[in-house]
């Protein structure tokens, strides 16, 4: 690797450490037995939240429901720049997955998606000095201009090439984008949804998790942990704040696939009742049509919870193989 511009700054503290073991198990777990890659409407509804939550941390007006009803097509009442932002943010999101997160043009063609219409120059670095203001006070000055396309690609190169944790990596580029700030505006949701890709790179369960809305709730501290690692040189407290954040989404959602799994053992015990029945005559008293799903999100937690019993246990596979609740 050539010599870079800069190298990102951390350290791998023991929280770090414990955290990224933490939610690599959790995000294992969560790929096996997660409904949501099948679940249209469930991704949809996280996507939605997601634009929801990055705009509303860029002061955005909009509430969860008018998001909503703008992506439904829906006539909402509020500022035409607003209503252009959430446009563009869906649609940028509904592309993420195609682009490579390596790549610097990717990184340019997806900025044009999310600010086309909103600022002079979409996909295009900027060319002028700029600073972030938070009040009266600036409380961060960005690189030269002339230094931007250079440092972001040593960003992306390192990103790439650098033997950390997929976890790790995605943190420290989310922090070192916002430093490198190389877009006149719309870098704060660049650098988001940019790390929600990197994350789905190395997990794919993470294209649908709202990353973003646990941020949006601790906002004043992420901000503070993105000046103080400023401050530091050192972005090693934006990194545990990143990982704390992102091990509170798996564990959010982690809940919300328990919740499920605990309504479709209902619904498969309301099915049973006091009968024995085979995995057919269950599926056309629940409506359901796909095996798989049906053994995968109803008879198999019933039996892992020891709430049904087979009739002919040796023979799991058997075509006279029937159920009963377990009393």
């Amino acid at each position: 690797m050539s010599e870079l511009l800069y190298k990102p700054v951390y350290t791998n503290t023991d929280e770090i450490v414990n955290l990224t073991v933490k939610i690599a198990a959790l995000a294992d777990a969560l790929n096996i037995k997660s409904t949501m890659q099948q679940s249209l409407k469930l991704r949809r509804a996280n996507r939605i939240k997601s634009v929801h939550s990055s705009l509303a941390i860029e002061n955005n007006s909009l509430s969860l429901e008018q998001v909503t009803a703008v992506i439904n097509g829906k006539k909402v009442l509020a500022p035409p720049q607003d209503i252009c932002e959430v446009k563009n943010a869906f649609e940028a999101y509904n592309n993420l997955l195609a682009f490579n997160p390596y790549d610097i043009d990717d990184l340019q063609a997806a900025h044009l998606i999310l600010m086309q219409d909103l600022v002079q120059h979409p996909g295009r670095f900027r060319t002028g000095a700029i600073g972030v203001v938070k009040g009266q006070e600036v409380v961060h000055i960005a690189p030269r201009a002339d230094m931007v396309s250079g440092l972001i690609a040593d960003l992306l190169k390192w990103t790439q090439k650098s033997k950390a944790h997929p976890l790790i990596k995605s943190c420290v580029f989310h922090y070192e984008f916002e430093f490198v700030h190389p877009f006149a505006d719309g870098n704060g949701r660049m650098g988001r949804m940019w790390q929600t890709l990197l994350l789905y790179k190395w997990k794919s369960i993470f294209a649908w998790l709202p990353i973003e809305t646990i941020i949006m709730q601790h906002q004043s501290q992420y901000y503070t942990a993105l000046g103080n690692s400023n401050d530091k040189g050192d972005c090693t407290e934006f990194v545990e704040f990143m990982l704390r954040r992102i091990l509170e989404t798996l564990q959010k959602h982690t809940d919300q696939v328990s919740d499920q799994e605990s309504d479709q053992v209902e619904r498969l015990l309301s099915a049973l009742g006091s009968k024995t029945l085979s995995a057919n005559e269950l599926m056309q008293k629940l409506n359901l049509k796909h095996k798989p799903t049906f053994r995968k999100n109803y008879i198999n937690p019933a039996l892992e919870k020891n709430l049904i019993v087979m009739t002919l246990p040796d023979k799991p596979n058997s075509s006279n193989q029937k159920y009963k609740k377990n009393f």
